[in-house]
């Protein structure tokens, strides 16, 4: 079972994403956000229980890293986008310029 944090679960989410080769990105408020895994998913592929995953949502949100929002799901706000960008560029610069394309990329770290 994996040690969680919420460094882990922000790596976790980047992984999800490269490996459905899907990111989700809107634009509103003159901001980036970025869509999250759901926390079952999360927990899934951690291969840990839910029920572990849910705490660290909440600090999360607690630290205005991610907004619940009903019905659409779970969204990065400016600060987590920023954490989420920096972590692609660091870790997974190449995996996320193939889906997104190197432009694209290159932008979206600019906003955040």
């Amino acid at each position: 079972m994996a040690a969680l944090s919420i460094d882990v679960l922000f790596d976790a989410a980047i992984r999800i994403q490269l490996l459905e080769r899907s990111i989700t990105i809107a634009f509103a408020d003159n901001t980036v956000r970025m869509k999250f895994p759901t926390t079952r998913r999360l927990a899934e592929f951690l291969d840990v229980p839910h029920y572990y995953v849910l705490p660290y949502f909440a600090m999360m949100e607690e630290e205005e890293l991610v907004t619940r929002a009903e019905r659409v799901g779970i969204l990065t706000t400016a600060k987590g986008s920023r954490k989420m960008a920096e972590l692609m560029r660091d870790r997974y610069q190449k995996e996320t310029s193939d889906i997104l394309g190197v432009r694209v990329f290159e932008e979206i770290l600019k906003k955040c």
